[in-house]
């Protein structure tokens, strides 16, 4: 194996690599005790590829981008331009809470296995709601790709031919379409990996100085006061400022979400108590940086807001009044939408091992056939099909409803957050406790005595988003403009609810921490 000999070369350098040797250890008891659940993945990943799969996977500023119209109708450039800060030091507190559990107990089952290990009590009743919620919420994710992909592709449609009326079910076709290339590319993900995330991280970072180069020097350019003390709440319909500004948070918190992906891809990381812990912390505060940058630099240079308010996608008539060019302004919009796209093949191999692994557990019914993992391939082909499936079904939301793009953006930023609340809670309760029997198995990568205060303001923030993530953004709500993120996540767990009753407190194995030396920092 790949990790024997980076065992083995550390030794004779004279080195004693625990972790890495830990690991290999772990690697052949786990190969003997999956093969009697469907097999096992293998390691592959190094720390450069694991860094490039978060910071690729999240794409924030080009998330931020297609999404930005959300906060042009609920809280205006107050709520981008503050609301950017705000997300990335929230959101960094979950990635350091989270990222300490993963030196814990590194695993691809991440949130419910750490639930089901922290919960004071009903351990098993925990992992499993905590397995569905997570799985659902990442399904969700996945989903959202496509959608911003999607309506981007109409967006620069409907600017090069004005003639053209896009209808829902074009969105849906074109979501299928987008679906098959991750589907078919995990085939050969192993391969395909480095390749594709080092032209993703490049056009990541390139086009990113490149727009903000770019609006800065030919953009008409708004005041400070615009930016800064605008506050937007006499169009959507929500007359209170604090309402208008908190659902105006969306378009700058859902790009931040997803960091835990490559927690996902544990198995097939190297040295993973390390390298996963630094990945998801890295990509967070690179990815929060640049969001904010670039977010302020739009409102700087925003031009006409009606204008660009107006149009299908507002960040195409951003691009479009600054440089008068369409051929440019295609180019800049169809890059956003390159790298949103190339980050849906992490998010598609992503979840379709969190799917493997909740199914290894017995957590899904017919967990049998979705744990398989392909001899050949190693891969965990019966997930990845589930994955395809369902995100196909999700896609027929759009023929349904017009608040369907909402709902991709709403529902994932909705589930994912509280994914991350729970495992959490139960860390830093387990942490301030003093009477409980067994101590924490602390990993490389510990907070120390700053722990307790990183978990709360992590679990603050995390309550205050969630707050305003099921509100409706336009008044009066009806049928079609329903935000129905708060409803779906409510099925989710009433459905999750009767799993446990009829088969699940039965079926599901509550996982167990895989046996490790203690680490210290």
């Amino acid at each position: 194996m790949v990790v024997e000999k980076d065992v083995e070369t550390s030794a004779q350098a004279g080195e004693i690599d625990e972790i890495a040797a830990l690991e290999a250890r772990e690697d052949e008891k786990a190969k003997t005790l999956q093969s009697q659940t469907g097999g096992a993945l293998e390691r592959y990943i190094n720390s450069f590829s694991a860094i490039n799969f978060s910071f690729v996977l999240q794409c924030s500023w080009e998330a931020a981008a297609a999404t930005f119209q959300f906060a042009l109708s609920n809280g205006g450039p107050a709520s981008v331009a503050y609301g950017s800060i705000f997300a990335g030091i929230g959101t960094t507190l979950i990635a350091t809470s989270l990222a300490e559990m993963a030196s814990m107990d590194p695993t691809v089952g991440a949130q419910y296995r750490w639930s089901a290990t922290f919960a004071p009590k009903y351990n098993r009743f925990f992992g499993l709601m905590q397995g569905w919620i997570t799985v659902f919420a990442w399904i969700c994710s996945c989903t959202s790709n496509p959608s911003l992909v999607s309506n981007i592709i109409v967006g620069l449609a409907i600017f090069n031919n004005p003639d053209y009326v896009p209808k829902r079910w074009h969105v849906t076709l074109i979501m299928w379409a987008i679906t098959i290339f991750p589907f078919a590319a995990n085939f050969w993900f192993r391969k395909l990996l480095t390749p594709l995330e080092a032209v993703g991280a490049f056009i990541h970072v390139t086009f990113f100085f490149a727009s903000i180069i770019t609006l800065a020097v030919l953009a008409e350019k708004s005041t400070v006061h615009y930016v800064f003390h605008t506050l937007t709440n006499d169009v959507s319909g929500w007359q209170n400022s604090v309402v208008a500004w908190g659902i105006g948070l969306l378009t700058v918190t859902y790009p931040l979400t997803g960091f835990d992906g490559v927690l996902h891809m544990t198995d097939e990381v190297k040295k993973c108590r390390t390298r996963v812990p630094r990945s998801m912390i890295t990509s967070v505060v690179l990815n929060a940086v640049m969001q904010s940058s670039y977010m302020i630099t739009v409102l700087f240079t925003i031009g006409n807001v009606d204008v660009v308010s107006s149009d299908f996608l507002p960040i195409i008539q951003v691009y479009y009044q600054a440089t008068g060019s369409k051929p440019a302004t295609n180019l800049f919009v169809a890059m956003i939408g390159l790298i949103v796209f190339i980050s849906f093949f992490n998010v598609f191999a992503s979840v379709s091992r969190l799917l493997w692994a909740f199914s290894r557990d017995n957590g899904l019914p017919f967990s049998p056939v979705f744990a398989k993992v392909h001899p050949k391939l190693k891969l965990p082909i019966n997930a990845l099909i589930l994955v395809a499936c369902c995100l196909c079904l999700l896609a027929l939301i759009n023929i349904g409803s017009s608040a369907a793009f909402n709902a991709f953006i709403s529902l994932p930023a909705l589930a994912l957050y509280i994914s991350y609340f729970f495992p959490i809670l139960f860390i830093f309760f387990r942490r301030i406790s003093p009477s409980h029997p067994t101590p924490v198995p602390w990993g490389p990568f510990k907070l120390g005595m700053y722990g307790p205060f990183i978990n709360l303001g992590a679990m603050l923030y995390i309550v205050f988003i969630v707050i305003w993530m099921p509100f409706p953004t336009f008044l009066p709500v009806t049928g079609l403009n329903m935000n129905y993120a708060g409803p779906l996540i409510g099925a989710v767990i009433v459905g999750a609810l009767c799993d446990w009753v009829i088969s699940g407190r039965k079926r599901f194995q509550v996982p167990v921490a895989r046996h490790r030396p203690d680490f210290e920092m």
